[in-house]
């Protein structure tokens, strides 16, 4: 299996649950009290929601870019201040849904190989506070950008759970049941 082929699908599933998660919410806690949860966070030092899910959508976006050496698209600027400004501005439940479009429409107009073909390739990921990692784009794909994907979408779980929103198990992997026996389905 390539890169490509098993990074894509689950990223296209999980950013698909995490919408549907945000609908939910909305649809739970309507007004206000859904907007507020883009506020919420799990602990003081932690991001809050809107910061996870722009930064979910990060993640999403930038590999093929780095791992073929170019430059980020000025979309990415965007997401990342917008996830370090969303303490102050968090923007709606429809803002960041509309983010995880982006993200998905992103990740459908990927060519087959995106990130095939370039695992020794050398990846320099410098951070905005300075700290800077070098590695091959395999050790980037692996310990950095799949490890930064599932931990943004599992706070931003975790804070919608922690806050009242009904989701379980079934709502994090809802592409699951696309598998399930129907002998199991029936019983």
């Amino acid at each position: 299996m390539t890169p490509t082929a098993q990074i894509v699908p689950a990223y296209t599933q999980m950013l698909t649950a995490l919408s549907g998660w945000l609908a939910r919410a909305q649809a739970q806690m309507p007004g206000a009290a859904g907007e507020a949860l883009l506020s919420a966070r799990l602990a003081p030092d932690m991001f809050p929601l809107a910061t996870q899910v722009r930064f979910v959508c990060i993640q999403a976006h930038e590999p093929p870019f780095r791992l073929k050496g170019a430059a980020m698209p000025e979309l990415l600027n965007e997401l990342g201040l917008e996830g370090r400004n969303a303490g102050e501005h968090p923007g709606t439940i429809a803002e960041a849904r509309a983010r995880i479009d982006e993200a998905l429409a992103a990740l459908a107009a990927l060519p087959a190989d995106a990130f095939d073909g370039d695992a020794q390739r050398p990846v320099a990921l410098e951070l905005p506070n300075g700290i800077a990692f070098d590695m091959t784009g395999e050790q980037y794909l692996r310990d950095w950008a799949q490890p930064q994907f599932y931990f943004h979408l599992m706070a931003a779980y975790a804070i919608l759970r922690n806050n009242g929103v009904d989701l379980g198990k079934a709502d994090y992997v809802p592409h699951m049941f696309g598998y399930l026996r129907p002998a199991v389905a029936d019983a």
